[in-house]
């Protein structure tokens, strides 16, 4: 009989975790990345690896690449090459004799690798005008990136690459970003691409599609459809007449929403619009992929959108193109609870990034006809074949004006009723939390094995239950929201399932925000942990990444925002307040924490900061292992501190976090 134990919180060091899945053309190899944690060198390692897709007989997955930053893999048109990043470069691997060859050397590195339709180029977008980390930052438009600061004269621009000569040609040559993945015409003549263009772009905050001639260069590309809201990917449909666009049709909170654009200039066409879920093109903290059309006549489109909590694929037919109506887009199967965090389609297939209860994520094989679905690696069960993770409990809350909570509940079965609690606040505020396992949270397995109850709420706000919900808390954050943690907080003290006086808070991003308004708000909780926090709106709009999207589409009103910022309710705080907090981070600058910090100690509440050195905003999801690690240690150190009774004894020796050298 094997013998498992719980998760610990150094036992990051042993993940292995795939993502950024690549099916071949023919259907029948997958190249992922792989990310695992190098603790000498205190980073993450990313590696490429391949696996076969037949079924049983398939080998073992095996390494194509050393690391330590090699990702983002793409097949060329006939399967012989893969084009991938190394330390932001472009390679090009030769499946044949796996000789590697570099194919750029531009100053800032590039992004995704696109591959012409006769492989002969490969477009990607890199950073141009960049000024040296010595050299002053001349700033005449509004910008900044998470990890950075301003972007000053920095543009994004599209390139197209020779992969034979590796001869550069720069296509776009204006004062604009393209912001996006680009897509080449099926005749491989154009590329089409998301952009923010215009004499005030960094106002508007509008991103259109665009079109350029792939010889180029060019100073303004063309635009197509309207541009009214944010587009964030594009296709191409395989006749060449139309783009699929993802994206919304107007500013303000809402769903992102498929559309197929004729390059007529024509009205666009709806699509999938009774599914009411926001489709995941994919991003840091947003799992999702591009969606990709199947088949060589681009019959359906396979794409994410999130639902309850979780990111799903999902399948859209497209017979009745170019008419108005839309068929219904049907779910994939996948079972209940996992999720998706990448989505490769070629030869009748997908293959997936799938994450579910006992697993951070795994490759596996969709057959689109048959349904038939097959896992192809085992990453966690082979470096962790001794750990089981805590059990979830889903949960539905029905709050007092009628709203329905879903929420997630973690403990061990066999922990007596009547222990302490901590609440998690997920971020966004149009993040949600997923029902399937997590590798950010460590801290929920530590205190699960201690004899703690997680609760996690997808409060109204959260993603994955209609544009209804995802906007309802739009110019009222904390006001209306506040009652969807404290009410299921609530009921669980009714039934015994927790004690009163043992109640802990935490929180990031936007979950920062909420943790300081609800410990103004109420004398619920014993132990309050905001990370990467908001205290002050008025200065996050006019500091902040996505001050601008704050101003325009979740809190428009001046007055309202500092009516809703933490620090103007801050006198009415009473309890011990941890905040955790990356000094680089650009979405939630650091001066938020300082003025958290600042108010609570001077009016002599108990309150700790801690500042992580090149912590960006998400350094706990991607940043160097021994920060994340300690982060969690803290939360579990102050939580554990301030909500024990006398008869609990000391704090348990792994809950202790050390200090470590550069933070404060």
């Amino acid at each position: 009989m094997t013998t498992t134990r719980p998760l610990r919180i150094d036992d990051l060091y042993r993940f292995a975790i795939p993502d950024q899945p690549a099916l071949a053309p023919d259907g029948g190899r997958v190249a992922y990345t792989l990310t695992t944690q190098d603790a000498g060198l205190d980073r993450p390692v990313r590696s490429l690896w391949l696996v076969a897709t037949d079924g049983g007989a398939a080998p073992a997955p095996r390494r194509l690449t050393t690391g330590p930053d090699d990702h983002t893999p793409s097949w060329s048109p006939d399967g012989t090459t893969l084009a991938f990043l190394r330390g932001g470069q472009l390679h090009l691997l030769d499946c044949g004799d796996g000789k590697i060859r570099r194919l750029t050397e531009l100053d800032h590195g590039a992004a995704t690798p696109v591959w012409s339709p006769d492989g002969s180029r490969i477009a990607v977008t890199a950073e141009v005008h960049r000024q040296a980390p010595d050299e002053p930052v001349v700033v005449d438009r509004l910008g900044k990136v998470d990890g950075r600061g301003m972007r000053g004269t920095g543009r994004t621009q599209l390139f197209v690459l020779e992969t034979t000569s590796g001869h550069v040609t720069r296509l776009t040559l204006g004062d604009f970003h393209v912001t996006g993945t680009p897509a080449w015409s099926p005749d491989g003549t154009r590329l089409a691409f998301p952009a923010a263009v215009g004499r005030d772009y960094d106002l508007t905050g509008a991103v259109a599609a665009h079109v350029v001639d792939a010889d180029g260069p060019t100073a303004l590309p063309t635009p197509l459809g309207p541009a009214a809201g944010p587009v964030s990917a594009v296709a191409w449909h395989p006749d060449g007449d139309a783009l699929l666009l993802t994206g919304r049709t107007a500013h303000g909170a809402g769903h992102d929403s498929l559309r197929l654009q004729p390059l007529d200039g024509s009205a666009p066409t709806a699509l999938a619009v009774a599914l009411d879920r926001n489709v995941m093109p994919g991003g840091s903290g947003y799992p999702g992929a591009l969606p990709q059309f199947d088949g060589p006549k681009g019959d359906s489109v396979v794409f994410c959108a999130r639902d309850r909590g979780a990111t799903r694929p999902y399948r859209l037919l497209l017979d009745d193109r170019p008419g108005l109506a839309s068929p219904p887009a049907v779910e994939l199967p996948l079972p209940a609870g996992s999720g998706v965090s990448g989505c490769s389609v070629a030869a009748g297939k997908a293959a997936l990034a799938v994450a579910d209860s006992a697993s951070y994520g795994e490759i596996e094989l969709l057959d689109l006809k048959t349904g038939e679905l097959t896992r192809l690696t085992a990453h966690m069960a082979d470096t962790l074949p001794d750990v089981t993770l805590a059990p979830v409990t889903e949960r539905e809350f029905t709050i007092s004006d009628g709203t329905r909570v879903h929420g997630l509940v973690t403990r061990d079965p066999q922990t007596p009723a009547g222990g302490p609690l901590l609440v998690d606040l997920h971020g966004g505020p149009h993040n949600c939390w997923a029902p399937h396992a997590d590798p950010v949270h460590l801290y929920h397995q530590e205190l699960v094995s201690a004899g703690w109850t997680i609760l996690t709420l997808n409060i109204r706000g959260s993603d994955g239950y209609g544009e209804d919900f995802l906007t309802a808390a739009v110019d009222a954050w904390g006001e209306g929201d506040e009652r969807d943690v404290l009410e299921p907080v609530a009921t669980l003290v009714a039934e015994g399932l927790v004690d009163p006086e043992r109640i802990a808070l935490t929180g990031y991003s936007y979950g920062g925000y909420l943790s300081c308004w609800l410990s103004a708000r109420s004398d619920r909780f014993a132990a309050v942990v905001p990370g990467g926090l908001i205290a002050d709106l008025p200065s996050l709009v006019a500091t902040s990444v996505e001050g601008l999207e704050i101003a325009h589409e979740e809190i428009t009103d001046p007055d309202r925002r500092r009516e809703l910022s933490p620090l103007t309710h801050v006198d009415a705080v009473r309890a011990p307040t941890l905040i955790l907090h990356g000094l680089a981070d650009d979405v939630c600058p650091a001066g938020q924490a300082e003025q958290w910090f600042h108010a609570l100690r001077t009016r002599k509440v108990p309150v700790r900061m801690v500042l992580y050195p090149g912590g960006s905003h998400l350094f706990v999801l991607n940043g160097r292992p021994s920060q994340r690690a300690d982060y969690s240690r803290r939360v579990v150190d102050w939580v554990t501190r301030h909500t024990r009774r006398p008869f609990d004894g000391p704090v348990p020796h792994a809950a202790s976090a050390p200090e470590p050298a550069g933070s404060r």
